[in-house]
């Protein structure tokens, strides 16, 4: 059989061999090209590539021609180098070139691959995703009825992406829930705030900044809500379920805050992709304490901050474990209408530790819940002591007069309760967030140590 295709053969390889020139790798070239594969053994690589898919084309039950082999072919490849690259054909180029203009219908989640199943990273803050309950670390089944088993990214994305206003089910797998979960969210244009700057209520000093993802105005946001708060004496960094963004906006963060060293080094194979992003001395605030909170949805660009402000110990690290996401991806024209998307390098920490695969470990682990907390019910305080033996009164008396003090009573409490504000977190608050309350704790000690130096 192989024989009788000796002409097909030879029109394959002179088209293979041809496609390794436009990539720039002549299968002829020698081990300069930093390849340890010899001349012959690639010609030998290319020619068993080529009879593979002669045979396929000539004996395969269904007519299948070259050109879609060739694509099924590449989309194989490429998904089998690393979750992150990938083939994109003439639509799912077009469809990328629609996905970088900054608004689109969609769900407002990041999603990654780990361990072969597509996961959220992150659902992003006051979007769709969030709204509608789904979590850090939930593993998408299903898009509607399509299972995501096998399925890459770009195809998820794709699948999530569509009109606002419209409709979609996940289907769900997350941990301790006995079986899947399904989530219908209507898609929205995607808008997003990047920074949350708030104060903390009874805690003079101290700035709460939850960065969301790395837009390109996030530094300048950070220092704006520096300058407009008043006497900084401490900054928790919330980057829980921050999915990334640009990096030039993460290595500025951290260099507002190191005056000294390599925030991170981008490694490759090729020269062009070695590059070292570094800390400047001008405007450093090297003295403010600093606690970084991160969790499971915390990946990339986020990675960078708090893998950086640990490893140069500027800041303390609290929280869970990160995502595990940095490689560095570019999209390299093929053609007029199709592109590779290709992981051609990797992030690496000031301690020379890589983030890809392995993540950030906090220094301090603290798992998400409440924290239990309740007055003394014996001691109450001077200010509810009348209020409350008028209740227990009207109690003992039971008479219309009674019932009337308690109404009112209710509602003077009422109107006492502190109401939600996006500029101030509550005392409430601080105690149902067991990470919060913690990096609030760290912090208040290590303000308190500042005051000696």
């Amino acid at each position: 059989m192989i024989r009788k295709s000796k002409k097909i053969i030879a029109a394959g390889l002179i088209s293979t061999i041809g496609a390794a020139y436009l990539f720039g790798a002549s299968p002829l070239q020698n081990s300069q090209n930093q390849s340890s594969m010899s001349a012959k053994e690639k010609l030998e690589a290319y020619i068993k590539f080529t009879q593979i898919l002669n045979i396929i084309e000539k004996e395969y039950v269904d007519d299948v021609n070259t050109s879609t082999l060739i694509d099924k072919a590449l989309k194989g490849l490429m998904s089998n180098l690393d979750a992150h690259s990938s083939y994109m054909d003439k639509k799912s180029f077009k469809d990328l070139t629609v996905q970088t203009k900054g608004e689109f219908g969609g769900l407002g989640i990041s999603v990654g691959m780990k361990d072969g199943a597509l996961t959220v990273i992150a659902p992003l803050e006051g979007t769709p995703a969030m709204k509608a309950g789904v979590k850090a670390g939930d593993i998408i089944l299903k898009i509607d009825d399509k299972a995501t088993i096998g399925m890459n990214i770009d195809e998820a994305v794709k699948l999530m992406r569509g009109k606002p206003g419209t409709d979609i089910v996940l289907t769900i797998v997350r941990k301790k829930e006995p079986k899947p979960l399904k989530i219908k969210i209507t898609r929205a244009i995607i808008k997003i705030d990047s920074v949350y700057p708030k104060s903390i209520e009874k805690e003079d000093g101290i700035l709460y900044l939850h960065v969301a993802s790395f837009d390109q105005k996030v530094v300048e946001s950070v220092k704006k809500a520096i300058a407009e708060h008043n006497n900084t004496k401490g900054i928790i960094l919330d980057l829980r379920n921050n999915p990334g963004g640009l990096l030039d906006q993460a290595t500025g963060l951290v260099d507002m805050f190191v005056e000294k060293g390599v925030i991170v080094s981008q490694k490759g194979r090729t020269k062009f992709e070695n590059v070292e992003y570094e800390a400047h001395k001008k405007g450093t605030d090297t003295k403010t304490p600093i606690v970084t909170l991160v969790n499971g949805g915390s990946a990339s660009a986020s990675e960078i901050v708090s893998g950086a402000l640990q490893d140069f110990n500027r800041s303390v690290v609290v929280g869970e474990k990160t995502f595990g996401k940095g490689s560095v991806q570019i999209v390299i024209p093929v053609g007029q209408d199709e592109a590779l998307k290709l992981t051609v390098a990797r992030y690496y920490l000031p301690s020379g530790r890589t983030i890809q695969n392995e993540g950030v470990t906090p220094d301090i682990i603290v798992h998400t819940g409440k924290i239990d907390y309740s007055e003394d019910p014996v001691l109450l305080k001077e200010r509810d002591l009348k209020k409350h033996l008028e209740v227990e009164l009207s109690k003992l008396e039971g008479d219309k007069k009674g019932s009337d003090v308690k109404t009112k009573t209710a509602k003077a409490e009422d109107s006492n309760t502190t109401q939600t504000d996006d500029k101030r977190i509550t005392e409430e608050m601080i105690y149902n967030d067991a990470q919060l309350k913690s990096a609030l704790d760290i912090l208040k000690a290590l303000i308190i140590t500042q005051k000696g130096k």
